[in-house]
């Protein structure tokens, strides 16, 4: 991956990304990469979840990938349903990691007001990985939102939320799903070139 031309930008989901979890170890292990900060990780608000994101691009110079999980994943895709043509072509791509499916009936009631979900194409490539044991998405939930997005998408055996709880700590298998989402960025800037 080409960290001189490239940002990442990693997008923790409800209660952050603790010093164990994954986005943790990529943000320490990534070159130039930061985190969305989020004002409240507890109660979240849709509205402010998007606005920080759309902050935190905006702040960076050149190009950015993200790197979502959980009820990232939910903020980015209703960022890029409301972000201008100029973010939104900062963006390069995305990897949405165990998306939350806010709109199921055992959803926390904190996270309701993140439904309905934005179900708009990306207009950048994505790679989405669930897992088909997840309790916050089901594996067709997750593909029918990997359907939507246009998200290249992985259903993964046995991996819980993809979190510290289901044993993911670092995570290093997760960096080929990473790679896989720059070889689409790759091809979809040599078409267009």
């Amino acid at each position: 991956m080409r960290s001189d031309r490239v940002r990442y930008v990693l997008v923790p989901g409800w209660h952050g990304s603790e010093d164990e979890h994954w986005q943790s170890h990529w943000q320490r292990a990534l070159p130039n990469a930061s985190r969305v900060e989020q004002r409240d990780w507890v109660a979240p608000r849709h509205v402010d979840w998007v606005a920080e994101l759309d902050r935190e691009i905006r702040r960076l110079p050149g190009r950015v990938v993200l790197i979502a999980h959980s009820l990232g994943c939910v903020t980015v895709a209703s960022w890029a349903r409301r972000a201008g043509p100029k973010a939104l072509a900062q963006v390069s791509g995305a990897l949405l990691v165990a998306p939350a499916d806010v709109e199921r009936e055992t959803c926390h009631a904190a996270l309701r007001n993140f439904a309905p979900i934005a179900l708009d194409a990306l207009p950048f490539p994505s790679v989405l990985v669930g897992s088909d044991n997840d309790a916050a998405c089901s594996p067709q939930r997750a593909l029918q939102l990997g359907r939507a997005w246009g998200a290249e998408t992985l259903v993964l055996p046995n991996a819980g939320h993809i979190n510290v709880k289901s044993g993911h700590g670092a995570w290093e298998a997760g960096y080929r799903h990473l790679f896989r989402l720059q070889y689409l960025i790759d091809q979809r800037e040599r078409r267009r070139a």
